[in-house]
């Protein structure tokens, strides 16, 4: 089904003003497959958007946008767990609650993650001490070219922190069409984070980290239906163990979360607000004031506004602490994805 508006504002949570030469809005497999040869028959860019919360639009795109919308879930049990088959296209907070409604816990400290359930294991999206590997079972894959559905198990995904496979193999001429998730019956709440900390361990439910979670995200991140932003901008770095000595040394209250290779991860919030630049506008972009993380829409910013004032907070945290943010947040130019950190160097 073709969609006669060529305005990208409504499509993506930043809410920057872009246009494309079409967009597309496709329900199953085979017709995101077909639109998308079309468009390389035509010689056009093509680019698959879930909901759009997590991209910037450098500027108008010169091809198609296919939407996909692909829909349903089926539900499946053994004596261990619940296995949930999603369609990409499913909201990933709406599923999140509706795991929760069916009784099945597993989902909760995900909660409020803008975007669909396609765009989870691009991501590895993460919040408060889960990421989707933990819940991940497969992912099915299209082969946009041939048609042809495979699936990966989760280990073939090859997660890692805001990495997968899709962001390499697999991020030209193919599409994910669904995931499946496996969720423990035996439910172990997850409490290392926030104000989940302060959550009763022995008697709390998987509902009261779920309204834990929504509280704390409605408090400190700005609603993208007010105002524009694609969540976390810049990932968390991961630094030696040498380097984190080193700031450790100079700034004690420093977080630091240690990692299983040895190196240390670091809080981007924390680095940018050390930085004072809660607040920090550029045209019509800011820096949120009560989360440091994120980049906001604050005035009608162009992507240009938002860009130099990416590049002007990673250069400051680079000039106070010696560590160069890179962004979480995909940048698309005319034709497709670019290196972000090229596009700030």
């Amino acid at each position: 089904m073709s969609n006669s508006r060529t305005s990208l504002t409504k499509f993506t949570t930043f809410g920057i003003n872009a246009k494309a030469k079409d967009i597309i809005v496709a329900t199953s497999p085979d017709s995101l497959a077909e639109f998308w040869r079309l468009a390389v028959d035509r010689h056009d860019p093509v680019l698959i958007l879930g909901e759009g919360s997590n991209v910037l639009f450098l500027e108008d795109f010169s091809g198609t946008i296919l939407l996909n919308r692909i829909k349903g879930i089926t539900i499946t049990e053994d004596g261990d767990s619940w296995r949930l088959h999603v369609g990409a296209g499913e909201n990933w907070h709406e599923l999140v609650k509706y795991s929760l409604e069916q009784g099945m816990s597993g989902l909760e400290n995900l909660a409020l993650i803008p975007g669909c359930a396609g765009s989870a294991p691009i991501q590895n999206i993460g919040a408060y001490g889960i990421e989707f590997q933990r819940v991940c079972d497969y992912v099915d894959v299209l082969n946009l070219r041939t048609n042809e559905v495979f699936r990966l198990t989760a280990d073939e995904c090859h997660f890692g922190y805001r990495e997968s496979i899709f962001k390499h193999n697999y991020r030209d001429g193919y599409a994910i069409i669904a995931v499946g998730l496996r969720l423990d019956k035996l439910w172990q709440p997850v409490l290392n984070y926030g104000d989940l900390a302060q959550l009763p361990r022995e008697t709390v439910t998987p509902k009261q980290v779920f309204d834990s979670v929504c509280h704390m995200r409605k408090t400190k991140l700005p609603d993208p239906h007010e105002t524009g932003n694609a969540g976390s901008f810049f990932k968390n770095p991961v630094v030696t163990a040498a380097v984190a000595a080193q700031i450790k040394a100079i700034f004690p209250d420093a977080p630091m979360y240690p990692q299983v290779s040895g190196d240390m991860k670091l809080a981007a919030g924390w680095l940018i607000d050390r930085c004072d630049l809660k607040g920090f506008q550029v045209g019509g972009a800011a820096v949120h004031q009560k989360q440091a993380l994120v980049l906001i829409n604050k005035d009608h910013a162009t992507s240009a506004d938002v860009a130099m004032l990416a590049q002007a907070v990673r250069n400051r945290v680079a000039e106070k602490f010696g560590v160069w943010l890179e962004p979480e947040v995909r940048f698309i130019s005319a034709t497709g994805e670019v290196n972000a950190v090229e596009v700030l160097s």
